[in-house]
C-alpha cells in the first residue's frame, strides 16, 4: 500500500518533492471532483430504484451547476493555493465558492420558479434539493481530496534530511496546534514521541495517536536516552515565568534543545506556523514577572511637552525615545554624537511601525554634549521642556584608562546641561545614572558620582531627578551579547571570576521605570530601581553554552578588569533607601550639601582636565567622592597616600 501511495505522490508532484502542482491540474483536479458529485448524488438519493432515475433530464438540468462552478473557481481563485500546504483559509476559499454557487442557483430557481415566461428554463436548473446534494458532496470532495493530497506529500514526499524525535510540553489548546505547525515543516521529520501536562486528569489520555505523559515519567535521562529524545517544545503560551525558567533549566541540565511557542496574540492570522517556534534565549531565563505601571503619571508628565533625550542613539536613550513618543509630546529632541547609530534610530522612526504614524514632530541632531556652542544653539532654537540625560561614557575597563575623557563627557557634559537647563527654564531634567556610582571603585562610577552630587546641589526652579540601576539585557557592550560573539567563534567564554555576580534588567523595563521615575520626582532626588535577584554570571556563561549546543566549548578565567568589583552594591535595601507609590521605585538616602562647596571642588577638576594628568584628575575625583576606593587599579595607590580627608557626600 505504502508503494502504491509513493507512486500516486510522485505521479501527482513529480520526481522533485519540492514542486507544487500546477495551477491548471488543481482546476482540473476541482472540476473533476465537482463532476464526480454530479454522478454520485442520483447513485445515492435513487438507491437501489436506479431504473427511476431519469438521466437525460437530470444532466441537462446540472450542467448549470457544472458551468457555475467552473466560474465560480475563475471568480475566486480557490485554484491558485498550495495543495500541500492547505489549511483553514483554503477551505474556507473552497466553502465561499461553493457558497457563492449555491445561492446564485437557488435564486436564479427562485426567479424560474415565479415568472410563467422563464419556465422553459426549468429544465436547465435542478430543484432546491439536488442543488443543495450537489454543492454538499462537491465541498466534501474537495475538502477531502486536498487534505489526502497533502497527507500523502507529507508521508511519502516531503524531503526528510532530518528526523528529530520530539516532546510537546503542554496538551492544552496549544499542543495539537504545534503538533499541526511542526508537521508543516518541510526541512525536518518530526516524531512526536509524547504530549507532558501536569493535569492528572489528561494523563494517560492521547491527541492524535499520540499519547500524554507525566513531567516526571518524561523529564528523566533514563527516558530521554531510551526514547533518542532531541528536543522539547513548551507548548503553553501562558506558562508564568518563573515555572518557564525552571522547565528551561531542568531539559537543559538534561542536554537536549528546548523550543518555546509564542504567545498567542504574535500568531500570524491567529495560525501558528512553524518558524514562530523559536529556541529558548537566554534572555528569557533572566526575565521576571513583568512590572505593572500605570501610564497615567508619565502621560501627564510629557503630554504636550518639548521633550529632549541625549544620548539618544545609544541602547536606553533610544528606547526612551520609543517610550516618550508613545505618550504626546509636542515634540521630541533626540540629540547623540554617535553618527550610525543615530541613523539607524531615524530610519526606525520615520519609517517603521509604530512610530511612523505618531504625530509627533521627531528632530534628530547630532552633535558632543561637550560642545557649549552647540548645546545653547539646541537650547535657543528648540526650547526643550524635559530633558533625559542618557549621553555618557559607561563602560567601566575603559575609561580606567581615560579618565579624562570620562570627566570631560560624564562630568562636564552633564553640568553644561544642566547649567544650560537652569539658564533656559527647563521643567525638569532626569539624569540616568549607574549603580556603580554607590561607593565607587572606579573612574566611570565616580564621574557618574560626582555628577549627581552637581545636579543635586542646584538651586534653580529647574527639578533635577537621577535614576539609578543596574546592567541591562542587550546593551551595547553588556555581557550576554559578548558571549554570543565569542560562542560564534566557537569559544571560549571568557569570565574574569568564579564568583562574579551582577543584576540584569530588561531595556523596556529600565526605561519605563527611568519615565515613572521622572514623573514623580521631584528637585534632588535620587531613585533606585528593584534590580530583581543578582545573576552569577560564571552560571549564565554555563547556560548560555548548553542552550547553544556547541561542542567542546569552555569557560576561561582571566582575573577581574580595572576597577571592577567582583559584587555589585545593592541598591535597594531598608538601611539606604525609603519605598515610594511604585514598589520597584526607591527613594535612595543621600546627605545634602551646598552648592557653594560642589562648585568649588568641580571647579577644581575642570581646572586640571586640560593638563591630562590622569592621577591628577583621578585625585580630585576622590577628594570630591571620599568613598571612591579603586580597586584593582593603577590608582589604588592614591588610596593608600590619602589620609583622612573632609567627606562632602555619603553614597
Amino acid at each position: 500500500m505504502k508503494k502504491l501511495f509513493i507512486k500516486i505522490a510522485r505521479m501527482v508532484f513529480g520526481s522533485r518533492n519540492t514542486s507544487a502542482i500546477s495551477r491548471v491540474y488543481v482546476l482540473a483536479f476541482d472540476i473533476f471532483l465537482v463532476l464526480m458529485a454530479i454522478c454520485f448524488v442520483p447513485l445515492v438519493g435513487y438507491y437501489p430504484d436506479y431504473y427511476k432515475v431519469a438521466l437525460n433530464y437530470y444532466f441537462q438540468s446540472t450542467i448549470s451547476v457544472f458551468l457555475l462552478f467552473i466560474i465560480g473557481f475563475l471568480c475566486t481563485g480557490s485554484y491558485k493555493g498550495i495543495i500541500r500546504y492547505t489549511g483553514f483559509k483554503d477551505i474556507e476559499q473552497i466553502s465561499t465558492t461553493t457558497g457563492c454557487v449555491f445561492m446564485s442557483l437557488c435564486i436564479v430557481r427562485y426567479i424560474i420558479t415565479n415568472h410563467d415566461n422563464l419556465k422553459a428554463a426549468n429544465a436547465f436548473i435542478p430543484n432546491y434539493l439536488t442543488i443543495f446534494l450537489i454543492c454538499m458532496v462537491a465541498l466534501t470532495f474537495m475538502v477531502f481530496g486536498r487534505l489526502f493530497i497533502r497527507r500523502i506529500y507529507n508521508e511519502y514526499m516531503r524531503p526528510q534530511p532530518n528526523k528529530l524525535n520530539v516532546v510537546i510540553y503542554g496538551a492544552g489548546d496549544a499542543g495539537p496546534i504545534t503538533q499541526n505547525a511542526l508537521y508543516q515543516d518541510t526541512s525536518t521529520q518530526y516524531n512526536i514521541v509524547c504530549f507532558v501536562d501536569d493535569s492528572h486528569k489528561k494523563i494517560g489520555k492521547s491527541i492524535n495517536g499520540v499519547r500524554i505523559l507525566s513531567p516526571e515519567t518524561v523529564l528523566n535521562k533514563n527516558f530521554i536516552q531510551k526514547q533518542h529524545i532531541d528536543m522539547i517544545i513548551l507548548s503553553i503560551p501562558s506558562l508564568g515565568i518563573n515555572k518557564r525558567n525552571e522547565l528551561v533549566n531542568k531539559i537543559i541540565d538534561l542536554g537536549i534543545s528546548v523550543k518555546s511557542v509564542p504567545f498567542i496574540d504574535s500568531w500570524i492570522n491567529n495560525q501558528l506556523d512553524f518558524n514562530q517556534i523559536q529556541d529558548i534565549k537566554i534572555e528569557d531565563l533572566l526575565e521576571r514577572d513583568p512590572i505593572v505601571l500605570g501610564k497615567e503619571n508619565v502621560r501627564q508628565e510629557l503630554d504636550g511637552k518639548v521633550v529632549m533625550v541625549t544620548g539618544a542613539a545609544g541602547s536606553i536613550g533610544s528606547e526612551i525615545c520609543r517610550q516618550v513618543l508613545q505618550h504626546n509630546p509636542k515634540c521630541l529632541i533626540m540629540f547623540d554624537q554617535a553618527e550610525s547609530p543615530m541613523y539607524d534610530l531615524q530610519f526606525e522612526l520615520n519609517n517603521e511601525e509604530p512610530y511612523k504614524h505618531i504625530a509627533v514632530p521627531k528632530v534628530f541632531v547630532v552633535g558632543n554634549v561637550k560642545d557649549i556652542n552647540k548645546m545653547t544653539e539646541v537650547f535657543e532654537k528648540y526650547q526643550p521642556q524635559i530633558i533625559y540625560h542618557a549621553a555618557a561614557y559607561k563602560h567601566v575597563p575603559l575609561m580606567e584608562n581615560f579618565p579624562y575623557e570620562a570627566a570631560f563627557v560624564n562630568v562636564y557634559g552633564t553640568k553644561l546641561i544642566a547649567d544650560l537647563s537652569i539658564k533656559y527654564g527647563v521643567e525638569k531634567f532626569v539624569m540616568i545614572s549607574t549603580d556603580k556610582a554607590v561607593n565607587p571603585t572606579n573612574v566611570m562610577g565616580a564621574t557618574k558620582r560626582i555628577a549627581e552630587i552637581y545636579t543635586q546641589s542646584r538651586k534653580s526652579d529647574t527639578k533635577f531627578v537621577t535614576t539609578r540601576f543596574g546592567n541591562v539585557l542587550g546593551s551595547n557592550g553588556s555581557v550576554i551579547p559578548l558571549f554570543k560573539k565569542q560562542l560564534a567563534h566557537g569559544g571560549p567564554l571568557t569570565v574574569t571570576d568564579r564568583n562574579i555576580i551582577r543584576y540584569f534588567m530588561t531595556i523596556p523595563e529600565a526605561c519605563s521605570l527611568v519615565l515613572e521615575a521622572g514623573a514623580i520626582g521631584s528637585h534632588g532626588d535620587i531613585f533606585v530601581f528593584d534590580m530583581g535577584k543578582p545573576v552569577k554570571i560564571y552560571d549564565l556563561a554555563s547556560k548560555m553554552i548548553k542552550l547553544s549546543h556547541v561542542p567542546d566549548v569552555h569557560i576561561e578565567i582571566t582575573g577581574l578588569r580595572p576597577g571592577e568589583k567582583l559584587y555589585e552594591e545593592l541598591l535597594a535595601t531598608k538601611e539606604n533607601t525609603m519605598p515610594t507609590e511604585h514598589p520597584k521605585i526607591m527613594h535612595a538616602k543621600v546627605r545634602e550639601y551646598t552648592q557653594e562647596e560642589v562648585d568649588a571642588e568641580i571647579g577644581k577638576l575642570l581646572e586640571i582636565l586640560p593638563s591630562c594628568n590622569d592621577f591628577e584628575i583621578v585625585k580630585q575625583m576622590k577628594i570630591i567622592v571620599p568613598e571612591f576606593k579603586s580597586n584593582n587599579s593603577i590608582y589604588q595607590i592614591l588610596d593608600q597616600k590619602r589620609g583622612g580627608g573632609k567627606s562632602l557626600i555619603i553614597n
